[in-house]
């Protein structure tokens, strides 16, 4: 094996990357950066929003041309004028936003464009299907050819894109955040076909802003920061270190980006009181988790960590108090008074805010502006008594928080899809603090957000707390919600399996009672 490893060091890259820049009207986006991709390897390519992967993902898929700089593919000048021309040379990108059309089925989405031809050029679709077979075989799924797209699971959908990019006989696949919509057995099942794919000679560029996945699963590192290229990092016999990972993407120590802050007001009075909730299973999505006898306190200006595997009921405990899902028995009660919002308009007329874990689809419109964005849940604090906009208040206001929460952007006409994650997350942030909401409920906070930019919202959600507001956090990261929680419940199976203050609280310690399957204080 370590001749192997040692022939595969000395072969000529399959993928090579000199000096690489790209310049947009004065701005530039990409400065002198270098790579290289190997043959069978997993190159990771990470860095904070902004640092330039996706200018980089657009040049070498074919979409944008580079500035400067020199691109060689199996040894030949690469130079692409379209994705199809990228594709035709054996690169094919797998973006985030998945290019599978829903209404075709496995076998027409592998082969469109492409669907092998019978006599008198009609289509052969026992042959389309049995190849279909075969492909989608190899990434491990055993589907039937003829099922339509949109009945396969984000994970399938993932796979059927990949067994595409393998049928166009590529030799690099780069993946553009494939596991951010997936659970983590998914995830599992995803690294294992990427390493299958890699014994295979297969070369894979890997991006994503999942660190713990990048060092499980990558031999090299790629690292960008502003622009630039911020080093090199190479697996030796164990994974490489997350610390160093952060360290060369955002320039300073990882200890740095939970820090908790040293002093905190104690909590006040229990602001919302949630006992027995239970939540209607949706005859739509009959294998959802529903809460089975919930019980939650939640304090004015504490923060409440919710913990918990994928599928433990964390979401829907939000969605029901937040009013968007239908509560079959329980009580809530916000300062005292019992509530029983009957639609999220209901929720937030009673003080209840909610960031919710899809930012995309449930919490922006993406082709508003910034500005439309911001004051979309406050419009009658910027209107006067006739509902015509004031505008100069509106903006004045955005300025504010821009200034308060670091929100970088150009102008308030910006559309916020635009902005990097870490910065539409502190728009809709800003959005819930011109509110001046009771409670507010932040779900996956820093989902799909930088490394550098948590360590803000963090400190955001601190100041929240700091105002009065009474804030549940919920997240898939423990170090993220022993950093920022005051007390930690966990929860499984739609349960409540404990409660601990956070101080108390360790990464094993909350795995320990996310694993129960009986409420606190059961026995078996």
């Amino acid at each position: 094996m370590a001749a192997v490893a040692a022939a595969e060091q000395l072969a000529p890259p399959l993928l090579e990357v000199v000096g690489v820049s790209k310049h947009f009207a004065g701005v530039i986006a990409l400065n002198d950066v270098s790579l290289e991709v190997r043959r069978g390897e997993i190159l990771g390519l990470l860095g904070e929003n902004g640092a330039g992967k996706s200018t980089l993902l657009k040049i070498l898929s074919g979409a944008q041309p580079p500035t400067s700089g020199r691109i060689s593919f199996d040894g030949a000048d690469y130079r692409p004028h379209s994705p199809d021309a990228a594709k035709r040379a054996g690169i094919v990108t797998i973006y985030q936003e998945l290019s599978l059309i829903p209404t075709l089925s496995v076998a027409e989405n592998i082969f469109i464009g492409r669907a092998p031809l019978g006599a008198f050029g009609i289509i052969d679709w026992r042959r389309m299907r049995r190849e279909t077979t075969g492909i989608i075989a190899r990434v491990g799924l055993t589907i039937d050819p003829d099922t339509p797209v949109s009945a396969l699971s984000v994970a399938e959908q993932q796979l059927v894109e990949i067994a595409r990019a393998l049928s166009l006989e590529s030799r690099l696949i780069i993946m553009d955040e494939p596991t951010s919509a997936l659970t983590e057995t998914e995830v599992s099942q995803l690294l294992r076909i990427m390493a299958q794919l890699r014994a295979e000679g297969v070369a894979i560029m890997f991006v994503t802003h999942r660190l713990e996945e990048a060092s499980a699963i990558c031999d090299r590192m790629t690292v960008l920061r502003d622009g630039r290229l911020a080093g090199h990092l190479t697996r030796t016999d164990q994974p490489i270190p997350i610390p160093e990972i952060i360290e060369k993407m955002v320039g300073r120590a990882a200890s740095e980006l939970y820090a908790r802050p040293t002093h905190r007001n104690a909590a006040g009075a229990v602001r919302l009181s949630v006992r027995g909730l239970r939540t209607v299973r949706d005859p739509e999505a009959p294998h959802a988790i529903v809460l089975d006898g919930v019980d939650i306190d939640l304090k004015a200006g504490e923060i409440l960590g919710v913990a918990g595997l994928v599928g433990s009921g964390r979401t829907e405990l939000a969605r029901a108090i937040f009013g968007a899902d239908r509560i079959a028995a329980g009580t809530v009660t916000l300062d005292g008074q019992a509530i029983a919002p009957a639609s999220p308009a209901d929720a937030i007329e009673l003080g209840i805010g909610l960031v919710p874990e899809d930012r995309k689809h449930h919490a922006i419109f993406a082709m508003l502006g910034i500005l439309q964005n911001f004051s979309v849940a406050a419009l009658r604090t910027y209107s006067s008594g006739l509902g015509i906009m004031a505008e100069g208040k509106e903006r004045a206001a955005l300025g504010e928080y821009k200034k308060a929460l670091s929100i970088r952007m150009a102008s308030p006409e910006q559309t916020i899809d635009g902005l990097s994650g870490g910065n539409q997350q502190k728009v809709i942030l800003a959005r819930w603090l011109a509110r001046d909401p009771k409670v507010l409920i932040v779900d996956e906070p820093t989902r799909g957000v930088d490394v550098g930019a948590k360590a803000e919202v963090h400190q955001i959600l601190v100041q929240l707390a700091a105002r009065g507001i009474a804030v549940m956090v919920i997240s898939s990261e423990l170090p993220e919600v022993l950093a920022v929680s005051d007390r930690i419940v966990t929860m499984r199976q739609g349960r409540i399996t404990g409660e601990m203050p956070a101080v108390e609280a360790t990464e094993e310690k909350l795995m320990a009672l996310m694993a129960l399957d009986q409420r606190q204080g059961e026995t078996a």
